[in-house]
């Protein structure tokens, strides 16, 4: 088969490497050696180790992924030496005859040889009413099987399969729509449009105007644009989902899309099918009920269920209750869609049989036994009519005179862990809303058994007649049942429209509309190929336990890369707002790349690192940008104060350029430090460390690195006014802090 292109270990070194934050630092790099300041390079180190540490985990994380996308890659059926085999689906030849089912893809252009299914083309055509294909009829490869089983020869392999002869651009995935993706994207176009004319400016300041050497006006220029450019943002971004990505796939989840673990760590609302969710995925007849005297049942489930050749679960059930028969002559069959809700079959002087939903089967007459049904369903038992007419099936449409022949009683085993995971949810402020193709009285009982709140809420949307009454139930019902897949997808869009960030787990066919409208898509390894090719993770052990992990790590990369991000736009916004500053102030940039360097390591790459793998479950909501900014403000704001009052004040005091420039680093580290503290409270013993690593770390620098760094010894009068500010750094910070929420510019 044609593979969808991926990026491969050449495109990933490149694009880390060859990013415009690399190319910015690579030129300011060049400029720092033609003046030769080599001591200034100390910031490329950072830069370098960056883009190794991001290209090592962007190949584990790809790694990983082909790893497990091979355990969840569709498999076909095909029969080879007289036996049904599973193969890989690169591995099909031309005339293999492959067994196709309700749920699978097809996986290359073939014809059908026997048996008749419902296929839906809406991949290729976007045309979504599922299509009767019989013997002799072409099936598209990418289509979908709805219902129905057949064997159809292969017709076309690799290049000459109708799906691959489409664009490529066409079967890539959706993207998804990332706030933290846009917020970076608009942090990097601001700041590309500032930082080479502020640069070129504070040059032409420095050295037409202030009359600094050559090499002074390139290195305090440098520093400043240095300063402005947050190059270990979008490190600290693919690191932490990277990263996500691996701790994933130790809990056998697959992501198939990198940002929609952000998607996930702003769910509010989650919808599950009954099956393999609540339940097990498996049933069993528990109870068998005549209601016309005489009836055969054992003799007639047998032959139906031979002549319809059903795959389904519930089909699977009913085959351990009822043994195949062929002792009917079969001329006509329909097979089982979750749009018919049943499934038939004409017998050759026999008449019309069939099973499946009651009010589906008997329509208009479904009132006469509605109590009865709505008795057993009660009980949490899943109810199949089995009913006949003499009269033969016309297409699709059941006779009007079917006559209820028997009860069959299914019921669903609920899932150990399914009471704990609802429990998570509720705890978690995630509303949970059930919706199935199942009766809605079974689905509520076998959800309040499960213990979901609000189980007791449902409707029959067989009742919601359009759009407006679907959007008006889906805020106000818990347990949908009877629900067609068309109407899944509105319910997802309702949802949506009412703004709530939705995500959706599902595993069968007539999941799949409603999988690609949901923000998150979760689906089923045991499930159709269909469900898994759209989702956007796959959960390889079809355990729902496994969903609050899920949610726990998204949560965690998302919050923690929120937290951490507001450290890198403290420098971004103090060194953009100092440099416009400084045009205007008759002295230089106060600054040198290395003194920056040293500032960065300490309140921003080593913190970033250790505070982006921490725990946080906290659900996320508001924009990503608008929370990092109003973090890093106030420590912005201070920081300013801090370096313009050393300027203004060390002039006044007769201090040198030297000795102003060694207390701006101070102000600037104390101010930076201040922020990490707000970062870190509340403190356990994990961030108390840390932070108090990163004041040794700070006063190690200064202390013992002060030549290094340019940093100069200190008269009295100007240990006092660097004691001053320092010590006034963050009472300062947390007043501008509290300033700002009254004026409303930050939140509380």
């Amino acid at each position: 088969m044609t593979e969808t292109p991926a990026k491969t270990t050449g495109q990933i070194i490149f694009g880390n490497i060859f990013t415009l934050f690399n190319l910015l630092n690579f030129a300011l790099a060049l400029l720092i050696l033609l003046v030769g300041s080599y001591k200034n390079l100390l910031f490329m180190g950072v830069v370098i180790s960056n883009t190794f540490i991001g290209i090592v985990q962007e190949l584990r994380a790809k790694k990983t992924i082909e790893k497990l996308s091979l355990l969840s890659a569709p498999a076909a059926h095909a029969v080879r030496g007289g036996e049904k085999r599973e193969i890989a689906t690169d591995a099909l030849v031309l005339d293999d005859i492959l067994v196709l089912t309700a749920g699978n893809q097809v996986p290359a252009d073939c014809v059908i040889r026997e048996g008749e299914v419902e296929v839906d083309e809406s991949i290729l055509t976007g045309e979504s009413v599922p299509l009767a294909k019989k013997p002799g009829e072409l099936l598209m490869s990418g289509s979908f099987l709805v219902a129905g089983t057949c064997r159809a020869a292969v017709e076309h392999v690799g290049d000459e399969n109708y799906i691959a002869k489409l664009s490529k651009e066409a079967k890539r995935p959706r993207k998804t729509v990332s706030e933290l993706m846009r917020s970076l994207n608009t942090i990097i176009k601001i700041v590309s449009f500032i930082i080479v004319p502020v640069g070129v400016l504070l040059f032409c300041n420095s050295y037409f105007f202030l009359d600094e050497p050559l090499d002074e006006a390139v290195v305090s220029a440098v520093a400043a644009m240095t300063g402005m450019i947050p190059e270990g943002l979008v490190l600290l971004t693919s690191v932490a989902l990277a990263v996500g990505v691996v701790r994933l796939a130790g809990h056998k989840t697959l992501v198939q899309e990198l940002y929609c673990m952000e998607t996930l760590a702003r769910v509010d609302t989650l919808c599950l099918d009954k099956t393999g969710t609540l339940t097990e995925g498996k049933m069993e007849v528990t109870a068998v009920i005549p209601i016309a005297n005489g009836a055969d049942v054992e003799g007639t489930m047998g032959n139906l269920l031979h002549a319809c050749q059903d795959e389904n679960a519930t089909a699977l059930a009913l085959r351990e209750r009822f043994p195949e028969k062929n002792d009917w002559e079969s001329v006509y069959a329909v097979p089982f869609s979750s749009a018919r809700k049943w499934s038939a079959a004409c017998f050759e002087g026999r008449g019309t049989y069939a099973f499946g939903a009651p009010d589906f089967i008997l329509r208009d007459g479904y009132e006469s036994i509605r109590g009865e049904v709505e008795r057993h369903a009660s009980t949490g038992a899943r109810v199949l009519l089995l009913a006949g007419s003499p009269q033969r099936i016309e297409g699709q449409e059941l006779p009007a005179d079917m006559m209820p022949l028997a009860y069959l009683l299914l019921s669903d085993k609920i899932r150990p862990e399914a009471p704990e995971v609802l429990a998570y949810f509720k705890e978690q402020g995630v509303a949970v809303k059930v919706i199935s193709g199942d009766n809605p009285l079974t689905v509520s009982e076998v959800a309040s058994r499960a213990g979901l709140e609000g189980a007791d809420r449902y409707v029959d949307a067989g009742t919601l007649l359009n759009e407006e009454m679907l959007e008006k139930a889906a805020s106000e019902y818990t347990v949908f049942g009877r629900v067609t897949p068309e109407q899944k997808r509105v319910l997802i869009r309702s949802l949506k429209k009412a703004g709530h960030t939705v995500a959706m787990t599902g595993d069968g066919v007539n999941d799949v509309l409603a999988l690609k409208d949901a923000d998150c898509s979760i689906a089923m390894a045991s499930g159709s190929d269909a469900a898994r090719q759209v989702s956007q993770l796959v959960l390889l052990s079809s355990d729902f336990s496994n969903m609050p992990r899920v949610v726990d790590e998204g949560r965690r990369v998302i919050n923690n890369i929120e937290r951490a991000s507001s450290l890198f736009l403290v420098k971004t916004l103090f060194s953009f707002i100092l440099s416009l500053c400084f045009l205007f102030i008759p002295q230089g940039y106060p600054f040198m790349p290395i003194q920056l360097t040293l500032i960065s390591v300490v309140t921003i790459g080593i913190p970033s690192f250790f505070l982006a793998l921490e725990p946080n479950k906290k659900r996320i909501s508001g924009s990503f940008l608008s929370h990092v900014f109003q973090k890093a403000l106030p420590g912005a704001v201070t920081t300013v104060t801090g370096v313009l009052t050393a300027v203004f004040a060390g002039s006044a005091l007769g201090l040198s350029d030297e000795q102003i420039s060694t207390i701006c680093v101070l102000a600037a580290g104390v101010s930076g430090l201040s922020v990490l503290l707000r970062v870190c409270l509340p403190f356990e013993w994990k961030r108390f460390c840390l932070f108090l690593g990163m004041v040794f770390l700070f006063i190690l620098g200064i202390w013992i690195g002060a030549p290094l760094f340019s940093l100069v010894a200190l008269p009295e009068r100007g240990m006092l006014l660097a004691g001053c500010i320092c010590v006034g750094v963050y009472p300062f910070m947390a007043g501008i802090a509290w300033l700002l929420t009254r004026l409303r510019i930050l939140k509380k």
